[in-house]
């Protein structure tokens, strides 16, 4: 059998379900999912081992119009995620059709490398009428040019093995890159930074989530094997932080109590986990803060 290994990007609009599909083909939760937009803020590698071919899926953030610098960055991490792939998938919310923002990205792709390959995947197929599926396609596979058409539910995982095994087959011949009972190459320390911005995302509302950006200070194993974790949550104002802890601390310990059981699960072992909330004025500006989302 001959072994194949390559890079396939999951590029779209904010919300098309790039997180969900990630963790769909790789059977594991690497990307965290929530249902407000550009949840994820860098890219994310996951390790898809499908026969002989290690497919190398990685996840961007979202494409937007961006404001602040941490937007800026966001957008370039996905363009670079798509500019360095062997295959780019742009996913499409087939609820929200070809909206402005997905316009946009095809046209993006497609003026891009001219040898860059593209396949169009619809995702919440599970969710729409099925006679506005071929209008929806026939509309961005002219816009597109894209090799090939995949119809899936990320959420439900309709589809999502033929997708699979079409990407193993179209990987480029090659030795693999990663050990293959690798799943991700995202250290700890930053996988359990996004498990408590993920509680954060789903435990509050309005500008809250957006305005938080959670960093891992100290990841230790103690002798008994247990793992102890000290996070840090800048928030950019006062009121927010008074918001995020909660009245008498209830919603900072409702997050850290749901961070804690999934961070659990996700390293088998014991979790200590202690978050503090810090005051940050303009920390989505700052180099040291972006650098270590992976952005700078």
């Amino acid at each position: 059998m001959t072994l194949r290994c390559g890079y396939a990007a999951i590029v779209g609009a904010p919300n098309a379900g790039k997180s969900t599909l990630l963790n769909r083909l790789a059977g594991a939760k690497l990307s965290i999912v929530t249902p407000k937009a550009q949840t994820t803020r860098f890219r994310i590698l996951g390790i898809v081992l499908e026969g002989e071919a290690q497919i190398l899926l990685v996840d961007t953030p979202g494409i937007f119009k961006p404001r602040r610098r941490l937007d800026r960055l966001m957008v370039e991490a996905a363009w670079s995620g798509a500019a360095d792939a062997d295959l780019v998938l742009l996913l499409v919310d087939a609820r929200a059709g070809l909206t402005e923002e997905v316009r946009g990205i095809a046209e993006g792709l497609r003026a891009g490398d001219e040898k860059r390959r593209c396949w169009l995947v619809l995702n919440k197929i599970d969710l729409v009428a099925p006679g506005q599926l071929l209008p929806l396609t026939a509309a961005l596979t002219a816009l597109l040019g894209c090799e090939q058409v995949f119809m899936i539910s990320a959420a439900t995982g309709d589809g999502v093995l033929a997708l699979r095994a079409a990407l193993a087959a179209a990987m480029p011949a090659g030795p693999h890159l990663y050990p293959d009972d690798d799943l991700t190459d995202l250290p700890d320390r930053l996988l359990a930074a996004e498990i408590v911005r993920e509680q954060i995302f789903l435990q509050t509302t309005e500008e809250i989530p957006y305005a938080v950006t959670v960093e891992t200070e100290s990841f230790r194993t103690l002798a008994d094997g247990a793992v102890r974790i000290e996070a840090v949550i800048y928030v950019a104002r006062g009121g927010q932080k008074a918001i995020l802890i909660g009245e008498r601390g209830r919603r900072i310990r409702a997050i850290g109590s749901r961070a804690r059981q999934d961070l659990i699960a996700l390293l088998e072992k014991k979790v200590h986990l202690f978050l503090h909330v810090k005051e940050r004025p303009g920390w989505d500006e700052e180099t040291a803060r972006l650098r270590a989302l992976g952005l700078e």
